[in-house]
């Protein structure tokens, strides 16, 4: 079973709008979503309507909260701006074996990369990969 850890972009995306397509990763059979409580609080910060903090809320509901995790360093080899070590530390702390992220121009390195035995990806490439198994 997966572990799938999303990034604030992924929650915002999905809670921005109902037509998101982001909102397939909840029907993903044999996947547990989790996030952190950084990373819901960093979505709610940029959402901007009752609607969309509605949505998330509803999407929460069945997301594993995170809501500690080690300080700690980060994988050797791995920079990451101090905004977004918390999200990778957390995934780390969630032993996820996913994290899902938008976040092309700080993770952009590490898309596509196992980092501690997480594969980090875009939403889209793991959709992708379990559409076609």
């Amino acid at each position: 079973m997966d572990r799938v850890f999303l990034d604030a972009n992924v929650l915002f995306s999905a809670a921005y709008s109902k037509e998101s397509g982001l909102a397939r990763l909840w029907k993903v059979r044999e996947a547990t979503l989790v996030t952190s409580s950084h990373a819901i609080e960093e979505a709610r910060r940029n959402l901007e309507d009752d609607a969309q903090k509605s949505r998330l809320e509803q999407l929460l509901e069945t997301v594993e909260i995170i809501s500690t995790w080690p300080a700690g360093e980060l994988p050797d080899g791995v920079k990451l701006p101090d905004k977004d070590a918390p999200i990778l530390l957390a995934a780390v702390a969630a032993r996820a074996t996913h994290l899902l992220t938008g976040d092309r121009r700080d993770f952009g390195p590490l898309l596509g990369k196992s980092v501690a035995g997480i594969s980090v990806q875009l939403p889209a490439a793991y959709l992708t990969r379990k559409a076609a198994a």
